[in-house]
């Protein structure tokens, strides 16, 4: 597998044009807002001198100024190979909702911000919003990050309890429908049809399966079962019954009203939680063309109904999230593997962005340092491909946010030099030929040049400059993951 590039297929170049405006090519041209450039290979230069671009021998790229004089070598010289490709995004929450911490969380490596809509509420998911666009405005390296909104979806949740609640193994505990219930033996669900959605059996995962009870019985308003796996209870955990998904649509109220908070503030991605079928991506993006807003739909992978539509679901998408802990909550656990690589595969045959996200330095929320097993999670999702890794608590409301930045920085750097060879490329070779059996097309045309480019940079070892209005050659180019930087250049 070539290396995987710049800032992922995480496609976004943003489709669109705006998200290249950082650099335009006429020099009288009034500055334009500066956007998340969210797509593989892509860096776009923010110096406004004019200069020529001298390509070395050893794939480096240098700025030389019109005068003869080349720059600084720190500063102006970038390597094909020395920057992560592979994006980072980190969940912002109390532990990083600062100025300070998201410009740290930044220069340690974070590309995109996220906003976790189960927590908090739009006055303080505005306050993360303005000081991101802040960071954008303020920043000179080059270095533009993307805000991600991550809708709630039709999540089945513990009520609130005044302390955590210890669960013992044997024990009798009680899930009700009635709200604001909260004993030591009895605890409320936010979903009134939780009753009809579990059978006597089934088994209730509690906070991802790190609690587990058996259904014992039921009556017309809780549901009675026994501990099997213990645990400390505490507010609003989550609820999965293993191998089923909750009766609830896909996109709820306050998923609406979030996602025109969304629109409002002109936020880079939608993260859509317990998708189960396309109609409800068709759905969003019809909302969205109608409002006029140029936000990517990333679907959420997490239950049981979305693997049957998969290949369905990611075609409808711009992308797709592997979120791995609903994921093993309603499926076998020793299935997320297996599920994981067919997602990143087919997002990689579609041409679309992939993330994979949960667990990943879990670790870190409480210890400095990772376990080995979460280095080599990493390494496993940039090997096989990810465009972009995620971090939720380790970051939200981590102890060491910064240092779990750092070590899916290095790891993800680490593993990428191993990848560089041309000869394991995306059927580079064969693509061309496999175009001219097909009837020919304006699209297929910019296939065969993509394709040609990525395997002249490979072999020439010398970064890619494409000219484009939309976004979507660089996309193209994103996908077939050059080893070298992709520069791109638009006069919209």
């Amino acid at each position: 597998m070539a290396a995987a590039a710049e800032i992922g297929a995480f496609a976004a170049v943003r489709a669109a044009a705006p998200a290249l405006r950082t650099t335009t090519l006429p020099a009288a041209a009034a500055p334009q807002p500066r956007r998340a450039v969210v797509a593989r290979s892509i860096r776009t230069s923010t110096s406004e001198k004019e200069a020529d671009l001298t390509v070395g021998t050893n794939g480096s790229l240098s700025a030389k100024s019109n005068n003869g004089n080349t720059a600084d070598a720190t500063s102006q010289v970038v390597s094909a190979n020395s920057r992560r490709k592979t994006k980072i995004v980190c969940t912002i929450g109390p532990s990083t909702n600062t100025r300070e911490m998201i410009w740290k969380l930044a220069e340690a490596g974070m590309n995109v911000a996220r906003m976790n809509m189960s927590h908090g509420d739009h006055q303080s998911h505005q306050k993360v919003i303005d000081l991101v666009k802040e960071y954008n405005a303020k920043n000179t390296e080059g270095n533009v990050l993307a805000i991600m909104l991550d809708t709630k979806g039709p999540e089945v949740r513990s009520g609130d309890v005044p302390e955590p609640i210890m669960l013992k193994e044997g024990q009798e505990f009680n899930f009700t429908i009635k709200r604001g219930v909260s004993t030591k033996d009895t605890v409320s669900v936010n979903y009134d049809d939780f009753i009809n959605d579990v059978e006597d059996g089934d088994i209730l995962l509690v906070d991802g399966g790190m609690m587990s009870l058996a259904v014992k019985s039921k009556t017309d308003d809780t549901v009675k079962c026994e501990v099997v796996d213990g645990g400390e209870l505490k507010s609003r955990r989550h609820l999965n019954v293993r191998g089923k998904s909750a009766t609830l649509p896909s996109i709820t109220e306050k998923d609406w009203e979030d996602i025109k908070f969304g629109v409002e503030n002109g936020v880079d991605f939608y993260a859509v939680s317990f998708v189960k079928d396309a109609k409800v991506i068709h759905e969003l993006k019809d909302y969205l063309k109608s409002a006029n807003a140029d936000i990517h739909v990333i679907p959420k992978i997490e239950s049981a109904d979305s693997i049957p539509n998969l290949q369905s679901i990611i075609a409808a998408s711009d992308g797709a999230m592997v979120a791995r802990g609903d994921l093993g909550a309603e499926l076998p656990i020793e299935e997320v593997p297996l599920l994981q690589e067919e997602i990143v595969r087919t997002c990689r045959s579609m041409q679309k962005p992939v993330i994979v996200a949960t667990n990943m330095l879990e670790s870190m929320i409480d210890h400095p340092t990772p376990t080995r097993a979460e280095v080599s999670d990493i390494a496993i999702a940039v090997r096989e491909g990810s465009d972009a890794i995620m971090l939720s608590g380790e970051t939200a409301h981590g102890k060491f946010p910064l240092k779990a930045v750092k070590v899916m920085h290095s790891v993800a750097q680490r593993t990428e030099s191993s990848l560089y060879n041309p000869a394991t490329s995306p059927s580079l070779v064969t693509r061309p030929q496999a175009l001219l059996n097909e009837d020919f097309s304006q699209s297929q045309l910019s296939k065969m040049f993509g394709s040609h480019a990525t395997m002249m940079a490979n072999t020439l070892c010398t970064p890619i400059i494409v000219f484009t209005r939309t976004g979507s050659m660089a996309v193209l180019l994103s996908h077939y993951r050059p080893s070298s930087t992709i520069f791109a250049f638009t006069n919209e």
